[in-house]
């Protein structure tokens, strides 16, 4: 292999990343291993993460609040575009990636690394992710990516390196569920789960981490009113909050009610479906109040080709390419049509629902006086035959011709 005398890993220390400190330094001639760790709202993940980095051979750890950034830069612009990766994920893991990859290109440059590694399969999109963000920052920068080269094969030859080396877990072999958490939301991979024909065991103790299932959630509903301006989120409830605290409050509202749980099969870039179910409580709740506003605040056909741009959004970010000319065009895009996205939404949660429950804008382009079923003298009801008469024209014209076929 390779001579490395100094390598940045990302570093979170679960199962791939903790086992890959001790490899690295067994197959790289005893090299030097700085972890870097992003913090984007792991929560406890994070706890302990310095003392384990340095018993299994770093010689520092950095972890880097990136919470604030991460809500306002990465999140929130994705929100203001409706991006669903086809049609329901929320995009959790996608745009976490970037921010991470981002700031350990910045130490590595820092630090003189010679070489930045990752725990990603060779299976998974985050490989993807976090090199082409490395590639974006640091275009000659070496990868390294451990399980495109050792010999462990799976999960469970993890877990025996691990105790070979005295490595201390946090799962074990039936618990062993691959799972990605930030502030946004909580993945669930693996086990039971790689059978699609197998139900979530939302209800068992312990597998819901952000939430409760619907069945457990209050029989009465709780309402929530959410501010926005210019399609981003300031207040809940009349209460200013920055964009961090409403995530976490949204969180807490939506968990408590069940909300935001998702089971998907999906595309991954590299070429396999795959199973995952996940946790969005608090970013269910804001893409819902975010497409109802707009409902009232965009025009029709700003709003349906908003809707194309959304599903490419999806894509670039789900593919890793957010640091890219064509994401930064439609993100000027986006950013456009939200000048008037300023306004109040009210929703109602109910065991795993989100029910409209009043919209207002002083931007709202819903005009009582047009759109009444009563009388009114704003609309002349005669004109609708004329506007007709042209939009029709071609179907006309059309069966017109065909008659004229069918009789040849």
């Amino acid at each position: 292999m390779k001579e490395y005398k100094k390598i940045v890993l990302a570093y979170s220390g679960g199962l791939d990343t903790s086992i890959i400190i001790p490899w690295l330094k067994e197959n790289y001639n005893n090299c030097e291993v700085i972890c870097v760790s992003g913090d984007v709202g792991q929560g406890t993940e994070l706890d302990g993460l310095e003392e384990k980095a340095l018993k299994t051979g770093a010689s520092k750890l950095y972890i880097e609040d990136l919470k604030k950034e991460f809500v306002e830069d990465y999140v929130f612009p994705t929100v203001k575009a409706g991006a669903k990766y086809e049609g329901d994920y929320l995009l959790g893991t996608s745009f976490a990636r970037p921010i991470i990859a981002k700031r350990i290109v910045e130490i590595a440059l820092k630090e003189g690394a010679d070489a930045i590694c990752h725990g990603c399969t060779g299976k998974g999109n985050d490989q993807v992710r976090f090199e082409l963000a490395i590639k974006a920052f640091a275009p000659n920068m070496d990868i390294i990516a451990p399980w495109r080269i050792w010999n462990i094969k799976s999960r469970e030859e993890e877990i025996d390196y691990a105790e070979a080396h005295n490595i201390p877990l946090k799962i074990n072999r039936e618990t062993n569920y691959s799972k990605d958490k930030n502030l946004w939301h909580l993945s669930h991979e693996g086990l039971d789960l790689e059978d699609p024909a197998n139900e979530p065991q939302y209800n068992k103790p312990g597998f819901l981490e952000m939430g409760v299932s619907p069945e457990m959630a209050p029989d009465k509903p709780t309402y929530v009113t959410i501010s926005f301006e210019k399609g981003i989120p300031v207040a809940i409830d009349g209460k200013k909050m920055d964009g961090v605290e409403i995530v976490k409050t949204l969180n807490k509202l939506g968990g408590e009610n069940g909300i935001g749980l998702a089971d998907l099969v999906e595309n991954r870039l590299v070429g396999m479906k795959s199973r995952g179910v996940y946790e969005t409580p608090g970013g269910t709740i804001l893409y819902r109040a975010h497409q109802v506003l707009e409902t009232l605040c965009l025009d029709r056909d700003t709003q349906h080709y908003k809707e194309l741009v959304a599903a490419r959004f999806a894509e670039l970010v789900y593919f890793g390419q957010w640091y890219t000319p064509l994401r930064e065009a439609l993100s000027a895009f986006v950013d456009s049509t939200q000048q008037t996205v300023t306004g109040e939404v009210r929703l109602k949660l109910y065991k795993g629902n989100i029910i409209n429950a009043g919209v207002t804008s002083p931007y709202s382009l819903y005009d009582a006086d047009i759109a009444t079923f009563d009388e009114d003298e704003v609309y002349n009801q005669a004109d609708s035959a004329g506007f007709i008469n042209l939009f029709g024209l071609p179907i006309k014209v059309q069966a017109q011709m065909k008659q004229k076929w069918d009789k040849k």
